[in-house]
């Protein structure tokens, strides 16, 4: 199956990911149907687990939505079972040199392009026509996630790592590593800074650029600058805040 993600973004068209923080089928059908191009399954800092993850893709099926995995660590058990499970794209943390990235590239790629053990259990659901093996070197997304002041550092030795599609950036772990405040939607000098040298190093080599946000305006703003897929909050933020919000209408 083509990887409708990749797609859009060749033809130059930004796209929205959904961030699934909890561990519900019924949340990523409910999610799945928002609008989305792409909705991630965060196994890193999310209340997710395996079994989870597998659940919110079949929630998740119904709809014309690119199934993503945020793994916990760059570790090519977990990597392989997310991919196995179909996701069609892997965001991983805290890649801080070209060493860790060229690991996590050798993780996700079947041979001759990585290590990536065969077994799509239920991956291969989705490849039966073409084979699954033969397309998914292709059409599988490595994003490596940029989110310290190392990784900055070393910006163009992880960037030159053959078979990454995308980088992601993490704003609070950026900022808490240069010892600011962890907060998603930073508007200090040198972190823009930060985003704008991405931006250029990316395009320079085909890559294309993602970032987590906090909200919808701030949002528009990366869009604007030049970012190719933004996140925009979580469904246990949006629980939370429309809870809130209601809470308070009654309350007024």
């Amino acid at each position: 199956m083509p990887n409708k993600l990749k797609q859009l973004w060749e033809a130059g068209t930004p796209t929205i990911n959904g961030w699934l923080a909890v561990p519900s089928g019924f949340a990523a059908e409910v999610m799945a149907r928002a609008g989305w191009e792409s909705v991630t399954v965060d196994m890193q800092h999310g209340v997710q687990d395996y079994q989870s993850m597998m659940q919110c893709f079949q929630g998740m099926q119904g709809s014309p939505v690119v199934p993503m995995v945020r793994v916990p660590w760059n570790e090519p058990g977990i990597i392989g079972k997310a991919l196995d499970g179909g996701a069609y794209g892997i965001i991983c943390p805290m890649i801080n040199s070209r060493a860790e990235a060229e690991a996590f590239v050798s993780y996700v790629r079947y041979p001759p392009l990585g290590k990536r053990s065969n077994g799509p259990i239920r991956a291969g659901i989705y490849g039966q026509s073409t084979g699954y093996q033969m397309t998914a070197n292709e059409e599988i997304l490595c994003m490596p996630m940029i989110e310290t002041e190392q990784a900055v550092n070393d910006l163009e030795h992880i960037l030159d790592v053959s078979g990454i599609d995308a980088v992601y950036i993490g704003p609070s772990d950026l900022s808490f590593s240069m010892g600011g405040t962890p907060t998603l939607d930073q508007t200090n000098d040198k972190q823009i800074g930060m985003y704008e040298r991405i931006l250029r190093e990316t395009k320079k080599r085909g890559i294309y650029a993602a970032i987590h946000c906090g909200t919808t305006d701030y949002a528009r703003r990366m869009h604007q600058m030049g970012f190719n897929m933004i996140t925009v909050g979580s469904d246990a933020v949006f629980i939370a805040q429309g809870a809130a919000a209601a809470v308070k209408a009654m309350l007024a």
